[in-house]
């Protein structure tokens, strides 16, 4: 078959498809910015689901995260969140989870404190937007309610007698039970993916329900590990809850993950059918700037793609998704060898004990920003003023222990794009005046 070469124009290029490069998207998208996106498989198969803005800071547990974003500032001025007003953030925060609860994945809505949500190992973590599959389980804890656990025959990463465990002492009505999957009852590996997918079939759901009907006991809710559908989960959720005949609620499994695995899939259906242009599990090989825009090459099994658009957003992740790269010399950025804030020794990449309490300085580690998103060079110069940055590509964060990874990419993201339309509306008029 002859390769070709295909291109495509836009007025914003998006490169990444972890959630900093979908929640870009969605904002253009709201903007009426024509987008192309464009990346390998992100990094949302390995996230629970839940949507973290600010949950630890200095180690201690955060109750109400905007209240906790004015100590970031004081604290860690250069921290992305630090730089983003909070209303900016709340604005970022509502627009995304009400756009993807109208996608099809259905998502509380932003409040003023963090809930204490659950996780597979039987431990809970604050956070500030949960799926509402998994509102009950926060609900029965709060009230100290019975609750049944249940995990599966083959099951790997979820033990609900572990969860009752461990969560037991704050919790002391669980109980666990372990069921048979329908049709998978050979005691080989079970997949949650797989399992999430089968009880999309009526049948299966009504098969489980009645193993599952046969330990309730005196439980006055049902736990199950995240498998309640890849696609429509509420309507599998809802369904599924009135088989049993109790609340029922998720958990979190270990990544991958049904919850993160569902947004994925969610994003690359909804947003191209809302005009978005999506070059999936593809990698960009080259970013141009000229007087004319930004200019991407990637190519696939069909040929060479080209992307022209007026303005970039950098959102390629860390070394998971490939967007920092690490080697016997230093941290670089994988893409245009934008520089990256880390120290001179490699011996400081590190503290001596692994569990150290402040974190490894190797976390913080990234690309530094001026106030619009714009990426700095090594003289703190921006790369180009049509290229902006969001997500955990950034410096002076550290996203899993201050519990702020959604955060910082649905926030950095937001901000990005309003930096990147400004730039775009300013080009605009100059050149209606030069006509």
């Amino acid at each position: 078959m002859k390769r070709q070469k295909r291109h495509h124009n836009a007025q914003l290029a998006v490169i990444g498809t972890g959630l900093a490069g979908f929640a870009a998207s969605i904002f253009a998208l709201e903007r009426g910015i024509t987008t192309a996106q464009v990346g390998n498989t992100g990094a949302i198969a390995y996230t629970s689901g839940y949507f973290d803005l600010l949950g630890s800071l200095g180690g201690d547990v955060i109750n109400d995260p905007w209240q906790g974003l004015d100590t970031l500032r004081r604290v860690e001025p250069d921290h992305p969140l630090s730089r983003i007003g909070n209303d900016e953030i709340r604005t970022a925060f509502d627009l995304f989870t009400k756009t993807v609860s109208a996608m099809g994945i259905a998502y509380t809505a932003p409040g003023t404190t963090n809930r204490m949500a659950l996780l597979p190992a039987g431990l809970a973590k604050p956070t500030l937007s949960v799926p509402r599959t998994m509102v009950a389980g926060i609900e029965a804890r709060e009230t100290g309610a019975r609750a049944l656990i249940v995990d599966f025959v083959g099951l790997q990463g979820f033990s609900a007698k572990e969860f009752c465990a461990n969560m037991g002492p704050g919790w002391p009505g669980l109980s666990a039970a372990n069921v048979a999957f329908p049709d998978m009852e050979s005691g080989g590996t079970l997949y949650a993916e797989v399992m999430a997918r089968a009880l999309e079939v009526p049948q299966t759901r009504e098969c489980l329900a009645e193993r599952i009907r046969e330990h309730i006991g005196d439980a006055q809710y049902v736990g199950l590990p995240a498998i309640l559908g890849v696609h429509e989960p509420d309507v599998v959720h809802r369904k599924m809850e009135h088989l049993i005949g109790l609340p029922l609620f998720e958990i979190p499994t270990l990544p991958p993950a049904v919850a993160g695995i569902r947004l994925r899939e969610m994003f690359e259906q909804a947003l191209p059918e809302n005009g978005l242009t999506l070059v999936a599990q593809q990698k960009v090989t080259r970013v141009d700037f000229d007087a004319t825009g930004v200019t991407l090459f990637l190519e696939d099994n069909y040929g060479d793609v080209v992307i022209k658009a007026e303005a970039a957003i950098l959102a390629t992740g860390r070394f998971l998704s490939g967007g920092l790269v690490a080697d016997r010399n230093g941290v670089r950025e994988a893409l245009l060898d934008i520089a990256v804030r880390q120290p001179d020794n490699r011996a400081d990449w590190h503290r001596q004990h692994y569990f150290d309490t402040r974190g490894h300085p190797i976390n913080r580690f990234g690309i530094e920003l001026d106030d619009q998103c714009r990426p700095l060079d090594a003289k703190r110069n921006p790369v180009d003023e049509r290229l902006f940055a969001a997500g955990t590509v950034l410096a002076h964060q550290d996203w899993i222990r201050q519990r702020c990874g959604s955060g910082v990419a649905i926030a950095s993201a937001y901000k990005a794009v309003e930096s990147a339309f400004k730039i775009m509306t300013n080009t605009h008029d100059r050149d209606v005046r030069g006509k």
